[in-house]
């Protein structure tokens, strides 16, 4: 987010450069430089492009796309711990419309239940292509039972995937929340993290275990100490 601001105020600065030359008549005169006139920007339909608005469009859009984005500190540690063994990654699963599941859901029939659209299932290879960016080929991953969990972790293409029933969601269930965290901890505790270990699950489950409200797609590492305990490195967010 901080990478979209800084470049933001870099277009804003831009196109006030701009402004000002179109007032002194200077970026007409480097545009028909250019060789683009008033004529040439004539479209089929007796239209006319507006050359400022059409020149300010595309640096705004260089500056976005074309500038490097630098990843946080945040982020940096996130990796790094992941890399370096004793951490784990919470994921929530990627975007599937919708909020909670139907009437009718039933564990393992999909149809039932609340799942990725296509844009959740594109987002969900590009958290693995992403993994596999920062040097992490292969994970064991772990998986909620509910369908858009599972589909999230086969998406990752980090490895087999195994469906844990500790971190299916208790969003209909909040009686369940104290019992099923105090299960994760205590299942955490005992893993040996000398590889990545990925936990696909959900919102409710990772805001119990660690206080963060992920976004959907969005990776949340933590750190497990020697006597247990775990604490927040910090999170990674997809577009």
């Amino acid at each position: 987010m901080n990478n979209f601001v800084t470049n933001l105020m870099k277009v804003q600065i831009f196109g006030r450069a701009i402004a000002r030359r179109t007032a002194k008549g200077q970026f007409g005169a480097m545009l028909g430089r250019l060789g683009v006139g008033r004529r040439s920007l004539a479209t089929p339909r007796g239209r006319r492009f507006r050359p400022v608005a059409t020149a300010a469009a595309l640096v705004a859009a260089f500056l976005v796309f074309a500038v490097p984005i630098i990843p946080s500190a945040e982020e940096t540690a996130a990796w790094n711990g992941l890399r370096s063994g004793g951490h784990v990654a919470l994921i929530r699963h990627a975007l599937a419309p919708g909020t909670g599941d139907p009437a009718a859901f039933a564990l393992g029939d999909c149809s039932t239940q609340r799942n990725l659209s296509d844009e959740g299932r594109a987002q969900a290879a590009r958290i693995g292509a992403r993994f596999r960016a920062e040097g992490i080929e292969t994970a064991r991953v772990f998986s909620s039972q509910w369908c858009r969990c599972l589909e999230t972790a086969g998406l990752l293409g980090l490895g087999p995937v195994e469906a844990l029933p500790i971190l299916n969601s208790f969003y209909e269930r909040r009686e369940d929340q104290e019992r099923q965290t105090r299960a994760l901890e205590a299942w955490l505790a005992a893993q040996d993290l000398e590889q990545p270990v990925v936990l696909v699950t959900h919102q409710v489950n990772i805001t119990a275990l660690t206080g963060v409200f992920p976004s959907s797609g969005e990776m949340v590492v933590i750190r497990r100490s020697e006597d247990g305990g775990i604490s927040v490195v910090g999170s990674v967010e997809t577009d």
